[in-house]
C-alpha cells in the first residue's frame, strides 16, 4: 500500500502544486519523493512509500537502466510477478514487484500487460519515447485510484481525491475529480508542453471472465465438472491458494477477525499455510482484543468521513470500527500487511436480503452488480480507514480465479439454501476442523450491529446520539439544502454535513447509497437489510 499522485501539464508553480500530495501521506510513512519528468517541466510524480517489497530498490517512480525511458508509480502488489519473470524469461534489475510492469509493456503493450496481472494495483506509466501516458487499475478497484482532466488536457492522478481537491489550473470552468474505473486502463498522448489528450478507455478484465493470466499460474488443471463434492473442492483449492500467494511480504502480517465466517476462514487458512510455508515468523500469532466506547465511535464519525470521501451511510456505519481496529494496530503492533474477509458477501450472496431474490438469475445477477461497485462501497472502507493508519489491506475473497469460478457455477447453487446465507461457500469446509462448527453455520450480522453490546448495537447508539444533531426543521429542508441525494433521516443528515464541510460542492462523489434490493428499505444499514 503506497500513495501515489501525478501531474501533467500543470500551468501552476509545481512547488505549490506538490503541497496537495501530502494530503495522502498516511499512505506511505516510510518516505517520500517528488521527481520532476525530463524534458517535461511542468510534469511531476509524487509518491508516499511504505515498504513491503524490496525495501532497497522499492521507491518511486521506478526506473531501470534498461528503459531509460518508462516512469512507473503504482501502488498494489503483482503476485505473479516472479511467474511472469519466468515464463517470458525477462532480466530484471530488482526485485520489486512493479517491475514486471515496465517488462511487460515493453514486450505485449499496455492492454496485454495489464490483463496478465495477478494483484491489486493502481498505476501511472508514463512513455516518453512514444509520448504516451497510461492509467490503470485492478478489476474491483481494491486498490484506489482517482483523476482530474481540464478540456485543455492538464491531467492529475492521485490515490485520494483529497489530493486533488486544492489542485489549481487556468481553465475558468472547474474540472471534476472522478474515481478511475476497475478493470480498465486508459491511453493519454503526451504533448511537448506537458498536457495530454484521451485516445483510448478499454477494459481488460471483468470479473465474470476467466483472467488471462489463469494459463501461467502454477495451480493444477481444476475439475471442469459441476458435481458438487467437485465445486466444494475447488472452492477450497482456490481459497488455499489466494490466501497463499497474499503472503507476499517483508514486514509482519496480521488478520482482521470479527469472529464471523469470512473472518473466520481467512484468519484460520493464514495461519494453516504460514506454518507450511514457514513463515510463522511474519504471522501475528498473538491474539488481540480492541475494545472501544461509544464516545470514542462517535469522536472517529468526522474523521472517517474526511478519510472516506464519503457519506454513504452503511459505509460510514462498518468504517467505525475498522478505522478504530485499525488504529490499534499502527499505534500497538508492528503488523502493516492485514488480511480481511471483505469481498464474500457480494460474492457469495451473504447479504440477508438475497433470502428474497424472486429467481436465482436475479441473485446471480445482483452479485455481480456488487462486485462491480465494491469500489465506491466495501472495497473504498476497507482501503481508507486500513491506509489512515499506515496498513496494507489483503483481500483472498477478491482473487481473480476465485471470482471468476464462484461466479461461472450455476446459479441454483450459489443462492441461499436451507434458511442459510453463503450455504456453499460453509458446505465447501464442513467437517475440516479448519474453523468451528458454530462458526461456520453462524448466521450473517453486520460489523455495525456486532461490535458493540449484546443489549445494543453501535447502530443504534449512533442513531440515538444523532437525533438531537439535527433538527426537524432542518429535515423539512433538506431536499432543498442538498439536492443531489438528500438524506432520508437525522443521521444521513449529520453525515452529509460532516462530507460538505471536508469536501464542499464534490456531493457526485457518490453516485447513488448502498441500498439491498426486493425489500421496502429506506434504510440501508438496518439489520434486516444485510
Amino acid at each position: 500500500m503506497c500513495g501515489i499522485w501525478a501531474l501533467f501539464g500543470s500551468d501552476e508553480c509545481l512547488s505549490v502544486q506538490c503541497t496537495s500530495a501530502m494530503k495522502i501521506a498516511h499512505r506511505g510513512p516510510d518516505a517520500f519523493r517528488f521527481e520532476n519528468v525530463n524534458g517535461f517541466t511542468n510534469c511531476c510524480f509524487g509518491f508516499h512509500w511504505l515498504a513491503i517489497v524490496d525495501q532497497l530498490y522499492g521507491m518511486q517512480p521506478l526506473r531501470i537502466k534498461k528503459f531509460p525511458f518508462l516512469w512507473l508509480c503504482y501502488n498494489g502488489e503483482i503476485y505473479n510477478h516472479h511467474t511472469l519473470r519466468k515464463q517470458f524469461e525477462f532480466d530484471h534489475q530488482t526485485n520489486v514487484d512493479g517491475e514486471i510492469l515496465l517488462h511487460l509493456y515493453d514486450r505485449f503493450g499496455i492492454q496485454k500487460m495489464a490483463s496478465l496481472l495477478d494483484g491489486v494495483f493502481a498505476f501511472v506509466l508514463l512513455d516518453t519515447a512514444n509520448r504516451k501516458v497510461f492509467l490503470g487499475r485492478d478489476t474491483y478497484g481494491v486498490r484506489p485510484l482517482f483523476k482530474l482532466l481540464t478540456d485543455d488536457g492538464f491531467l492529475a492522478v492521485c490515490s485520494e481525491a483529497k489530493g486533488l481537491t486544492d489542485i489549481t489550473h487556468a481553465m475558468a470552468t472547474p474540472a471534476n475529480i472522478v474515481p478511475f474505473l476497475p478493470g480498465h486502463f486508459e491511453t493519454f498522448d503526451l504533448k511537448q508542453n506537458g498536457k495530454v489528450h484521451s485516445i483510448q478507455m478499454e477494459r481488460f478484465h471483468c470479473c465474470t471472465q476467466e483472467p488471462a493470466h489463469a494459463m501461467y499460474d502454477s495451480l493444477e488443471r481444476l475439475p471442469t465438472s459441476f458435481d458438487e463434492e467437485a465445486v466444494k473442492s475447488n472452492i477450497r483449492t482456490l481459497f488455499e491458494n489466494a490466501v497463499r500467494k497474499r503472503l507476499m511480504a517483508q514486514r509482519r502480517i496480521g488478520c482482521l477477525l470479527s469472529g464471523g465466517l469470512d473472518s473466520s476462514l481467512v484468519a484460520a487458512t493464514l495461519v494453516k499455510l504460514a506454518k507450511e510455508e514457514k513463515v510463522a515468523a511474519h504471522i501475528g500469532s498473538e491474539h488481540h482484543v480492541v475494545n472501544f466506547t461509544v464516545e470514542e465511535g462517535i469522536q472517529a464519525v468526522e474523521k472517517v468521513i474526511y478519510q472516506l470521501e464519503t457519506y454513504d451511510i452503511c459505509n460510514i456505519h462498518a468504517s467505525v470500527g475498522m478505522y478504530l481496529v485499525s488504529k490499534y494496530i499502527g499505534q500497538n503492533s508492528d503488523s502493516v500487511v492485514i488480511f480481511s474477509g471483505d469481498g464474500s458477501d457480494e460474492l457469495t450472496q451473504g447479504y440477508i436480503y438475497f433470502h428474497k431474490a424472486p429467481t436465482s438469475k436475479a441473485a446471480a445477477e445482483d452479485s455481480v452488480r456488487l462486485l462491480k461497485e465494491l469500489y465506491l462501497f466495501d472495497v473504498l472502507r476497507a482501503d481508507r480507514t486500513t491506509s489512515a493508519h499506515g496498513l496494507e489491506l489483503r483481500v483472498p475473497f477478491l482473487d481473480h480465479r476465485f471470482t471468476a469460478y464462484f461466479l461461472s457455477l450455476p446459479e441454483e447453487m450459489k443462492i441461499p439454501r436451507h434458511g442459510v446465507e453463503k450455504y456453499l461457500l460453509r458446505e465447501s469446509f464442513k467437517g475440516l476442523n479448519l474453523i468451528p462448527e458454530e462458526i461456520l453455520w453462524r448466521r450473517k450480522e453486520a460489523f455495525s450491529d456486532g461490535m458493540m453490546s449484546m443489549k445494543k448495537s453501535w447502530y443504534t447508539y449512533l442513531q440515538e446520539h444523532l437525533q438531537s444533531m439535527v433538527n426537524d426543521d432542518q429535515m423539512e429542508k433538506a431536499h432543498k439544502t442538498f439536492p443531489h441525494l438528500p438524506p432520508c433521516n437525522k443521521e444521513a443528515y449529520y453525515f452529509r454535513q460532516v462530507f460538505e464541510k471536508s469536501y464542499p460542492g464534490r456531493a457526485e462523489w457518490l453516485s447513488h447509497y448502498w441500498m439491498p434490493r426486493w425489500i421496502n428499505a429506506t434504510d440501508p444499514s438496518a439489520p434486516v437489510s444485510i
